[in-house]
């Protein structure tokens, strides 16, 4: 028997699955968590192990590129009209609230972070001030 990813047959002789593909199938079945624990643990008991996982999670591609089509998958599908006018209508006016709301949080940032800018150099001013005369000092 072979994996899907490489060409390698991991059975035993009498055609019995192995440990090892035992147990690649059993983290395959309980998904990409369950391969990040698996390494995460194999790095904290013996290193190596963990690092022979990464190397095998990348190599047979079990982690990687494969959540970032999903997600944009996702994005188009729920961006793709539903064909209810009513519900259109309410992401309509629920994603223009949202922006709305975006650019005031935006601009409460920038008027924040303006009154913070003019606060710190105010008290710079006022410490110049206090310091100019004890420098000038009698002549």
């Amino acid at each position: 028997m072979t994996t899907s990813s490489t060409n390698i047959d991991y059975s035993a002789p009498d055609g019995d699955p192995n440990w090892f593909q035992r147990a690649e199938s059993w983290l395959d079945a309980r998904g990409k968590g369950a391969w990040i624990t698996a390494m995460v643990l194999g790095f904290v008991f013996i290193w190596p192990v963990g690092l022979a996982l990464l190397g095998y999670m990348i190599w047979t591609r079990r982690i990687g590129h494969t959540a970032k089509g999903r997600h944009h998958t996702s994005l188009q599908m729920a961006m793709r009209p539903s064909g209810n006018a009513a519900f259109e209508a309410y992401k309509s006016d629920t994603l223009q609230r949202l922006e709305d709301e975006q650019h005031r949080f935006e601009a409460f940032l920038k008027r924040l972070r303006d009154a913070k800018d003019k606060a710190l150099f105010d008290q710079f001013m006022d410490e110049r001030r206090k310091r100019a005369p004890d420098a000038a000092g009698p002549s």
